[in-house]
């Protein structure tokens, strides 16, 4: 968010398959992000280019799990309150995924100003970042700290689900090859 706030875009175009979103197996994503959470990155993004976001749907592989996560995308697109889906601490935090954002503000902080400030990307930058800020820079800084973790993390657990069972379990099968072929 720092270098799309820097760069001060007119629209922002987000090409929006959801191969992340529960409910797809591993060779598809398997990274079971929250469709909650897709909602709640799109708020984030429309903190830019004065909120003209538009999300491309750009295929998935599990007909309910794209429903959900698009349904959550538009409620944030329409202005509706978001839930907070980092109210618990994220846990397995992949140190590889961590690394490579580190590596990446590395790099980009030699073009990107904005990325110094930012000390590393793990876990701890939000109390880093608490110290000496106004209250909208640290709600600004506390978001960008969820957002990173999240990407780092890839995964949200989801409270009060349903226990998985055969008639809540998902299709393993394409959608398209339920359908018959004319």
């Amino acid at each position: 968010m720092p270098i799309a706030e820097v760069f001060g875009p007119d629209v922002v175009l987000v090409s929006a398959g959801f191969d992340a979103v529960e409910g797809h197996l591993s060779p598809l994503g398997g990274y079971q992000v929250s469709a909650r959470c897709f909602g709640r990155l799109t708020q984030v993004l429309m903190r830019l280019a004065g909120g003209r976001v538009v999300l491309a749907l750009e295929g998935g592989h599990d007909l309910t799990a794209i429903c959900d996560a698009s349904e959550s995308c538009v409620s944030a697109l329409l202005g509706d309150q978001v839930d907070e889906v980092y109210q618990c601490v994220v846990k397995d935090i992949c140190p590889e995924a961590t690394s490579s954002l580190e590596r990446v503000r590395l790099i980009q902080s030699e073009h990107w100003p904005c990325l110094r400030r930012l000390h590393n990307v793990s876990p701890s930058l939000l109390d880093v970042q608490q110290g000496s800020q106004s209250q909208s820079e640290a709600v600004a800084s506390r978001e960008e700290a969820e957002t990173v973790s999240a990407m780092a993390s890839l995964t949200v657990d989801v409270t009060g689900s349903a226990p998985v069972t055969m008639e809540t379990s998902r299709s393993t099968e394409e959608p398209m090859e339920e359908e018959s072929v004319l």
